[in-house]
């Protein structure tokens, strides 16, 4: 058992937490406050080959691992959730069902630009009444003439604004009196296609999250991701690896509030001796360094566990439960300690609370986790 990095996760490592002291903090109060994409952010991201890090070279990845994916949204996350989130959700939910379903040609069409940063990976499953109930889908996508006609609504969907294309889950027919459900990849640019971004947010404010209409929209048959009436199981198949970059994000925010608090409580003066010397505050911080080393590991591991080609689909539900609950536990701490000053904005960790939320509930409830952690183990 090694739990030391390799050298070139190390590297990754390194470079992304100088990247993000010295590129996303210094302007992050100010996007969350204008709710401001940080697009050039993610310029610099794909210059330095980040942005399709764990797909292969011929789409224009880098050829890294699943760990090395956790890595980057943790450090990304530990300074701002919203930049998190955004590259989490490209590369889990928009790259991912790509390389792991698509044909050659659907990989080098809609993969590379993807991979090299020229569109924003997406994906298009939750609805106004299908969250984690997806088999509650209602979108339709009727083949007729060699074209699918697609209709409906998708909702709570990141980074469609910034997407070229994206894969969405649509019902295809009916077998045995059951919805057929299909994953089709549609251009974001199509006649009757239909992005709305005007979400109102508890947290996450800088990341894109939007509504899609889909009136008519006409795509060919060929656009199918995967095998017809398969949309379903893909659809498992994407959150669980998506759950690995939620729980790394939340990592990565407890680390944050973490390391706020940590400093803080050594410049706070009360009672002529700093905050730090305080047995209860010292108990609140060895805790929050105890359960965010915990989630780290359960994090990687399941990470590990899918680099290898091995099940790690209860790992994966564990981290993000595990990683999520102790993300809000964390931060609300990190703003107790900061006291009155916790609550204002300039000190961070207010806005960490809120990010932090997002993660309960996003990738399946904190409720649904634990559905499928007691189907895993046999209940």
């Amino acid at each position: 058992m090694n739990f030391d990095l390799t050298s070139e996760q190390e590297m990754i490592k390194r470079t992304l937490r100088g990247f993000a002291d010295e590129e996303v903090a210094p302007g992050v109060l100010e996007r969350d406050r204008t709710k401001q994409f940080p697009v050039e952010i993610f310029k610099k991201l794909a210059d330095m080959g980040i942005m399709g890090l764990p797909f292969p070279e011929e789409y224009g990845g880098g050829g890294a691992d699943t760990v090395s994916f956790a890595i980057v949204v943790e450090e990304l996350s530990r300074v701002c959730g919203s930049t998190g989130i955004t590259y989490s959700a490209h590369i889990s939910l928009g790259g991912a069902p790509l390389y792991l379903f698509g044909t050659e040609e659907q990989k080098q069409k809609y993969l590379t630009p993807i991979c090299t940063g020229e569109s924003f990976g997406a994906f298009g499953l939750t609805e106004p009444n299908a969250g984690s109930d997806a088999g509650g889908t209602r979108t339709t996508a009727i083949e007729e003439n060699g074209e699918f006609v697609l209709n409906g609504n998708k909702c709570f969907i990141t980074n469609a604004s910034y997407a070229r294309h994206l894969a969405l889950t649509a019902v295809t027919g009916q077998s045995n009196g059951k919805k057929e459900i299909s994953a089709i990849i549609v251009p974001t640019s199509a006649s009757g296609f239909t992005v709305i971004d005007n979400y109102e947010k508890m947290g996450l404010h800088s990341s894109n999250t939007t509504e899609l209409v889909l009136e008519d929209v006409r795509v060919p048959a060929e656009n199918l991701l995967g095998k017809r009436g398969e949309g379903f199981r893909q659809f498992l198949i994407t959150l669980d690896g998506g759950r690995i970059g939620i729980g790394a994000m939340a990592v990565g925010i407890a680390q944050g509030a973490y390391e706020k608090a940590l400093a803080y409580s050594k410049e706070r003066k009360q009672f002529g001796k700093s905050i730090s010397s305080f047995q209860a505050i010292q108990f609140k911080l060895a805790d929050m360094a105890m359960k965010i080393e915990l989630a780290r590991n359960m994090v990687y591991k399941a990470a590990w566990l899918k680099d290898n080609g091995r099940n790690f689909s209860k790992e994966a539900a564990m981290c993000k439960l595990y990683a999520s609950e102790i993300c809000m536990e964390v931060t609300d701490q990190a703003v107790q300690i900061h006291g009155g000053y916790g609550y204002m904005k300039e000190y961070h960790v207010e806005r960490m609370m809120r990010d932090a939320k997002l993660l309960e509930i996003g990738e399946g409830t904190s409720e649904v986790q634990r559905m499928v952690i007691s189907r895993l183990i046999g209940c």
